[in-house]
């Protein structure tokens, strides 16, 4: 999986491209922890590109929650794919998240 990373002024984008799987999942997490350390909590998942996840994946971004919420903060996720929500409904993990429908209302919501 590639992760590509994008300021939008001082917010941190980070944009992954396939599926989150387990063999990805630590990788993801090391750059979801550096992109924080950078973006002072300024944080974006674009997950336009990221059809589907699995248990390794969902963990992952648990971790990525988790961090933020040590800091009072949800992971904002944008353009989530509606297999991709259900799938966090189904195993009770949407509330850890705020939801965006793109990038720019994402980064917006910082202000």
């Amino acid at each position: 999986m590639e992760i590509r990373e994008q300021r939008h002024g001082a917010v941190t984008v980070l944009k992954p491209i396939g599926p989150l799987l387990q063999a990805d999942a630590a990788d993801f997490v090391r750059q979801v922890s550096r992109a924080l350390s950078k973006s002072l909590g300024r944080f974006v998942l674009d997950a336009s590109a990221m059809p589907f996840v699995d248990s390794a994946g969902l963990e992952s971004l648990v971790v990525a929650a988790d961090e933020l919420a040590q800091n009072g903060q949800l992971l904002r996720l944008c353009t989530v794919s509606e297999t991709l929500r259900e799938v966090l409904e189904l195993t009770e993990l949407a509330g850890r998240f705020e939801y965006f429908p793109d990038v720019t209302d994402a980064t917006r919501s910082f202000l």
